[in-house]
């Protein structure tokens, strides 16, 4: 089914995208893939594609606030299959930087957005704890205000940037209430006591920085506190939606990169003197899969819309999530099945997609948590 949500402006982003993967990320993504970390210089790179424009003019950006722009950069990526890799700046422009537009007063913007907006501040957000998951009213990291600094105590674990972050935007305890007492607070690379642990090894996703943070009486001075004193979860939970969108558009993406080179590996492979492809259970499996991926498609795509119009509930944004990321598993583990024991080797992009994929489903919320928020919306008791 033909996609009708991008115009002609667009589509050429899309050329340069294309081209500029192609040409700064594609080459060196075997060595990052090693690594366990791209170099700071991307972020750079993708900020003059224009990835971070949303930040106003202002501020050194474009002031476009279209999020089909991000989609487009998710989407190549993903057709490119190095996905990992563009994780970073895919963060920090669907993620990070709402928080930095949104909630921040003049100061801070001045401060901070720049930076941003050249790819020279690299950003992060700290919520998960090694005891807390995806129930953000469980956070323990306390900050404890003394004169005009808070005093934060704590641990973070699974922050993407975590290495190369020059801000962390850190969910602390402010007092007891399990929804009150979460204040935002912007925490800079070099503050005392705030440290840096392992860059921590995954299944998948080997390119993108993953790290646990550490605060031990870090003074943070108030002036980076984002909005009043209390008023984090609900800053967290207002820039949910944007954030698990972007993982569905993620999801379909990669689902659909998957399933075009399964199709043109069962077109050329043979067995029994025939194309794999030419086989009714291939073409059956593969009709399913197309299906499913081109509905999806359309229910991701009018999340897009109703995000730019600023209509996209928590509700659908879950549902979008929840469905999104559950295809990407069927559709990597079918089609890595489609390609028999070369599947299973890493010279192969589905072997890779099958082992990124698998995080898609607990990052950004549990799919556990995405079916209650669904769930609780029906007013079942």
């Amino acid at each position: 089914m033909q996609r009708i949500i991008f115009e002609s402006e667009h589509n050429a982003y899309r050329d340069s995208v294309r081209t500029f993967l192609a040409r700064e990320v594609t080459p060196s993504y075997e060595e990052w893939d090693r690594a366990g970390i791209v170099p700071r210089e991307l972020f750079a790179k993708v900020a003059e594609l224009g990835l971070f424009a949303a930040v106003p003019e202002e501020y050194g950006g474009a002031g476009l606030d279209d999020f089909r722009y991000n989609a487009v950069f998710i989407e190549e990526a993903a057709r490119a299959g190095v996905s990992p890799a563009t994780l970073g700046p895919g963060l920090q422009a669907d993620v990070c930087m709402p928080y930095l537009l949104e909630l921040t007063d003049e100061a801070q913007k001045a401060r901070w957005l720049p930076g941003v907006a050249s790819g020279e501040l690299i950003t992060a957000i700290a919520m998960t704890e090694p005891g807390t998951g995806s129930d953000l009213s469980g956070i323990r990291t306390r900050a404890v205000l003394d004169g005009d600094h808070y005093v934060i105590n704590g641990a973070k674990t699974f922050i993407t940037n975590g290495i190369n972050a020059d801000l962390v935007i850190t969910a602390v305890r402010t007092s007891e209430h399990p929804h009150k007492g979460i204040s935002l607070i912007v925490v800079e690379a070099d503050t005392p006591g705030f440290e840096r642990g392992r860059n921590l090894e995954k299944i998948g996703m080997h390119a993108q920085d993953t790290a646990e943070l550490s605060f031990t009486d870090a003074r943070v001075p108030v002036v980076n506190r984002l909005g009043p004193e209390g008023a984090g979860f609900f800053g967290l939970t207002g820039n949910l939606p944007q954030e698990r969108l972007s993982l569905a558009v993620g999801a379909v993406a990669q689902a659909q990169a998957a399933l075009d080179w399964t199709i043109e590996y069962v077109r050329t492979r043979k067995a029994f003197g025939s194309p794999i492809g030419s086989f009714q259970a291939t073409r059956f499996r593969l009709a399913e899969l197309v299906t499913e991926i081109d509905i999806t498609q359309q229910y991701v795509d009018r999340g897009i819309l109703e995000l730019n119009a600023g209509t996209l509930s928590p509700v659908d944004a879950a549902k979008a999530k929840l469905w999104a990321t559950e295809l990407l598993g069927r559709v990597v583990d079918a089609c890595l099945q489609l390609h028999g024991g070369y599947g299973y080797m890493l010279e192969y992009p589905i072997a890779r997609a099958y082992a990124d994929a698998r995080i898609s489903r607990i990052y950004g919320g549990t799919s556990e948590i995405m079916k209650e928020i669904i769930g609780r919306s029906l007013k079942l008791g």
